[in-house]
């Protein structure tokens, strides 16, 4: 017989149950990480986060799982629905709290319907679908949500009543079989070529250099700057820096070869860094910052390090994270993201279904727009849908 339970800390299910029903090893999905967020205070009631994880269990095993939270404000969830809490207050209608499945502060795509790689997969995140939208409706609650989905977990929301929201990021992919940077800036036409080779060359002007140390080469300084760098970034642009320092020590030690940093000196002192994790097939960047304004280093640190230790390592893909129009010209190129959305009041469900499918066309627009403008010599289509 099927248990379904929520449960207010993640540390209430197994973290070795709850990683085998991961379908790969992208790190935010990790109990380390998602249990680490709730144990060093990245999750808090007055953040607007309020732990709610879902699991299955058939006959005492856990066959299913997602990370699941209330939510009382859209903050670190990179899906903006402003205006759909708007229009749900000029209807008399009280859009917070809702249930979001989601990675918090992360808009990372990957799995969020955890089910393993039992035959039954199909099924059981159609359970899990189900058991979230049921959960809203016994709540009382206006909305649910899905964000950053994998391939398979879209897939599983089709023919519902979930409504399908698309959007892009800028990713950098080695389809192309590239060695080493060199291959890459080949690929580039001569232009982009130049660029970059001439904001590399202003970073060592400057007396910089970078270095990829990994979580368990860094000291408890280089984890204080880092945090430090973090902070500061958010603070200069008016944003909340939820993440704690001991949140960042803990990562280090729980994912110590999936974490990394970047690392960048002038002789002794640390000017600059970014924060990364990896999975065995992707990089992610993460947060970057520094003492001091020095012109390149935000595109050394943030993406030229990071496309150089994909070519050292294998990895096939580099993901720096939402939103900058600046990637392309540095070979990013757009990858569709995609949330789906239940929606409780069936006119503002209507309503909201329209405005997205008004959208459709505009953003296969910018797309195309954005791959003419593609910095690659041979044309470059890769678009993930």
């Amino acid at each position: 017989m099927l248990q379904v339970e929520f449960h207010a800390s993640l540390d209430a299910i197994d973290a070795a149950a709850w990683d085998a029903l991961r379908p790969d090893d992208n790190p935010f999905l990790a109990h380390a990480f998602l249990a680490g967020l709730e144990r060093h205070g990245c999750i808090r009631a007055r953040a607007g986060w309020q732990a709610h994880h879902l699991s299955v269990r058939d006959g005492g095993h856990l066959v299913a799982a997602a990370p699941l939270y209330l939510k009382t404000n859209s903050h670190g969830e990179f899906v903006y629905d402003g205006s759909w809490a708007h229009a749900h207050e000029d209807h008399g209608l009280h859009y917070y709290p809702k249930l979001v499945c989601a990675v918090p502060y992360s808009p990372v795509p990957g799995p969020r319907l955890l089910v393993g790689s039992a035959a039954d997969a199909a099924m059981r995140r159609s359970q899990l679908i189900d058991a979230i939208r049921a959960e809203a409706q016994r709540l009382g609650l206006a909305a649910a949500q899905v964000n950053f989905t994998a391939a398979a977990d879209a897939a599983a929301f089709a023919g519902g009543d979930w409504l399908a929201r698309r959007d892009w990021q800028f990713h950098w992919h080695n389809d192309a079989g590239w060695r080493d940077f060199g291959d890459f800036l080949a690929a580039l036409s001569h232009k982009k070529r130049n660029n970059i080779r001439r904001e590399r060359a202003q970073v060592a002007a400057a007396g910089i250099t970078c270095q990829i140390r990994h979580g368990d080469e860094l000291g408890d300084a280089d984890w204080r700057a880092l945090h430090d760098f973090y902070r500061g970034t958010f603070d200069d642009k008016g944003n909340y820096a939820a993440l704690t320092l001991d949140f960042l020590r803990h990562l280090g030690q729980a994912l110590p070869r999936q974490v990394l940093a970047v690392l960048c000196h002038r002789q002794r002192e640390l000017i600059g860094g970014a924060l990364l994790l990896r999975s065995a097939s992707t990089l992610y960047g993460r947060y970057w910052g520094a003492r001091e304004a020095v012109a390149g280093l935000h595109f050394e640190a943030c993406y030229y390090q990071g496309i150089d230790y994909c070519l050292r390592e294998g990895l096939r893909s580099f993901e720096p994270g939402a939103g900058g129009e600046h990637k392309i010209a540095r070979g990013f190129l757009p990858t569709a993201t995609h949330a789906f959305h239940w929606i409780a009041d069936a006119d503002l469900r209507e309503a909201i279904a329209q405005a997205l499918r008004r959208a459709t066309p505009l953003l296969d627009d910018y797309r195309d727009d954005v791959l003419a403008h593609s910095p690659y010599v041979a044309p470059a289509t890769r678009v993930a849908q």
